[in-house]
């Protein structure tokens, strides 16, 4: 298969996924790595033609997008593993001039690892996170620059580190928000709310012996009370009086030992209740 040929595959996968056409741009897809199978340009080598490498990677590329949006975590996982050495060739041939038929304007590396940070997150992977974050911090000071230069790459970032100092509303806040990079971005927006909330209710459990439901709604980031009666009834709490009583600690010095960790968070979380009122 020409080029030529290889790049229409590309455009109309691209058209595809605009018009949220899943099942063909699989099909798209299959066929354009079935292409770059035969052009045994899958993997860079030193003789892959620097053109091959950027329409391979546009595929691959591509190929992350299609899988994350079919939440297909694990397909996901791989194309990002597959990209990385098409990026560090195209980061090998810009840094030696060798740029003339690189369509490096096209690369959405950016994106891709934002995602992929992203993903790592709502999975709780902090080791993978923060291996990739160096990585990322490296890079970017050898040019000058710093991570939050990158949109795309800034906004996991404070997420993580909103999530790391138990500022649960932050990331609800920005979940939400039109901050978000893109829309693909939203994806694991319910996911990392699902994580903050069972957070929360872990340390709620510890920190409070009871809560009332109107409260509950606000600190647990859900659409109603009916929503609460579910998620407490599912974490075996108990409703009574339009309060959730939560089970009582193995011990009274464990509890108080706990809530000095846990509380704090809580705390903060309660404080911004009301104003999350008006919100929610």
């Amino acid at each position: 298969m020409a080029y030529d040929e290889l790049s229409t595959l590309i455009t109309e996968l691209q058209s595809s996924l605009q018009k949220k056409q899943l099942p063909a741009a699989t099909a798209l897809l299959s066929r354009a790595k079935r292409a770059l199978l035969q052009l045994n340009a899958l993997i860079p080598t030193p003789s892959t033609a620097p053109q091959l490498i950027s329409l391979a990677r546009e595929v691959l590329e591509l190929g992350a997008i299609t899988s994350l949006r079919q939440e297909d975590y694990a397909s996901f996982t791989r194309y990002y593993q597959q990209l990385q050495p098409f990026y560090d060739t195209e980061r090998h041939l810009q840094a030696t001039h060798s740029v003339q038929q690189l369509n490096l304007n096209t690369s959405q590396r950016s994106k891709i690892t934002g995602l992929y940070l992203l993903f790592l997150l709502s999975i709780g992977n902090n080791t993978d996170f923060h291996t990739v974050l160096e990585g990322l911090v490296v890079e970017a000071s050898l040019k000058g620059h710093r991570v939050e230069d990158d949109p795309y790459i800034k906004y996991p970032v404070e997420l993580e580190r909103s999530l790391m100092e138990g500022s649960y509303d932050k990331v609800w806040r920005e979940t939400k928000s039109e901050r978000v990079p893109s829309e693909d971005f939203g994806i694991f927006s319910s996911v990392l709310v699902g994580t903050i909330r069972s957070e929360i209710a872990d340390c709620s459990e510890k920190a409070y012996p009871s809560l009332p439901i109107s409260n509950a709604k606000n600190l647990l980031f859900l659409d109603s009370e009916g929503a609460v009666v579910e998620f407490a009834q599912a974490r075996g709490w108990i409703l009574r009086d339009g309060r959730i009583y939560f089970p009582q600690a193995e011990a009274a010095q464990t509890e108080q030992a706990e809530k000095g960790a846990s509380g704090s968070i809580i705390e903060n979380a309660v404080g911004y209740a009301r104003e999350l009122e008006t919100i929610v």
